[in-house]
């Protein structure tokens, strides 16, 4: 049984202040600038904003900060498990939070379409796992070799799934069912995953429209 192995510590309030949601405008993208302090990013997660690297966000002073319109999620008791993916179930070890800066870099490969996990966020992020907010799954193969894994953050039953990868087949969706099945032990109940994708959708993930998914944060990161 995989298990969650600390709990976070408490943050100071952050020095930035995030707009409320009434003030949004309509786009995915609602803000820009800020850091990647610790307590800067919780806040911004409790609020449903994440931050990544784009094209227009090339500096640590100049990032940029989203709440997708049509946020993805995965709805914990909807997860597909195919046949293929039982299969490999057995030949992997799931193991949390024991190689969260590797996993981190598996998923950080430069020449990923897309990639946005600079080296100012893996810093940032691997100091949310020291502080027991961020978190990562690992596949493990017969050899001890990590083959697959997903990182995110926690906030209380909010799990902010930010990226995965895999090296051999099925590693990641096994590392995926990993920490499903730890956030049902843990009574979490908002598994977040940003963006719809085709691959994301075979494995049973949805929409929301923003103000429902704004609702279900709510009540998810309640104490």
């Amino acid at each position: 049984m995989t298990t969650w192995h600390s709990t976070p510590v408490p943050l100071p309030e952050s020095r930035w202040q995030f707009p409320p949601s009434t003030d949004w405008p309509r786009s995915d993208l609602v803000g820009r600038g800020a850091d990647l302090e610790p307590e800067t990013l919780i806040s911004a997660y409790r609020c449903g904003i994440f931050p990544m690297a784009t094209e227009l966000a090339l500096g640590d002073n100049d990032l940029a900060w989203f709440s997708p319109r049509k946020r993805a999620v995965l709805p914990l008791d909807q997860l597909r498990v195919t046949r293929s993916m039982r299969q490999s179930a057995r030949r992997y070890e799931i193991r949390i939070d024991t190689c969260f800066e590797r996993v981190m870099r598996g998923c950080a490969v430069p020449d990923r379409p897309g990639a946005w996990i600079t080296e100012p966020f893996i810093d940032a992020y691997a100091q949310l796992h020291r502080l027991g907010w961020a978190h990562s799954v690992e596949a493990f193969d017969e050899n001890g070799v990590l083959v697959g894994g997903l990182y995110g953050v926690r906030v209380n039953g909010l799990f902010a799934g930010e990226s995965m990868f895999h090296l051999q087949r099925d590693a990641s969706k096994v590392a995926l069912m990993g920490l499903v099945d730890a956030m049902i032990s843990a009574n979490m109940t908002l598994l977040d995953v940003q963006w719809l994708t085709p691959h994301l959708q075979s494995l049973g993930v949805i929409e929301l429209p923003r103000s429902a998914y704004l609702d279900r944060l709510s009540r998810a990161i309640s104490p």
